[in-house]
């Protein structure tokens, strides 16, 4: 089988990678690029562990074909942090606890990426109906709610 010449932007760099035309995005991540931090839970989308966004739209990427990703960019959770500073909902995830097995915690810090780029102050049920798509087996969610909407009080300046 033939494999597809892909051209995309991840995590602000140029990337390019070869794909079948089966293959989603999760797996040429994890397998072709070797960013490892995007999980997969469920492998249909039900989850969240996967998600990622593709010009600032969250996506489940085990729903994507790699072939989707041409002359998109796409961000992961490789690239939150800058260098050794930590973005700011990784820094209150820590704080919080809001963390436990680590397989959602990834895609639940890109996906509240994605809602305080969109709305940086969320109320809570904003925020509850934003993550829902995000299971956690192992924390609840009360710690995770509560270091996004702390998150988005600092990032607005607000003590």
């Amino acid at each position: 089988m033939a494999k597809h010449h892909i051209s995309t932007t991840i995590n602000g760099e140029p990337v390019e990678f070869l794909c079948n035309t089966e293959q989603t995005m999760l797996d040429v991540l994890r397998d072709e690029l070797h960013l490892t931090g995007t999980k997969e839970g469920c492998a249909t989308g039900d989850c969240g562990a996967c998600s990622i966004t593709v010009d600032g739209r969250l996506v489940c990427s085990c729903l994507m074909l790699g072939v989707e990703a041409e002359g998109h960019a796409i961000q992961t959770i490789e690239g939150m942090a800058d260098g050794d500073q930590l973005h700011p909902l990784q820094q209150k995830f820590l704080e919080y606890a809001a963390l436990q097995c680590g397989i959602c915690t990834p895609g639940f810090l890109v996906a509240s990426r994605a809602l305080l780029e969109r709305n940086p102050n969320p109320t809570e049920e904003e925020a509850r109906y934003w993550l829902a798509g995000n299971l956690c087996r192992c924390t609840g969610y009360d710690k995770i709610i509560r270091a996004v909407l702390d998150t988005a009080a600092d990032m607005r300046g607000v003590s």
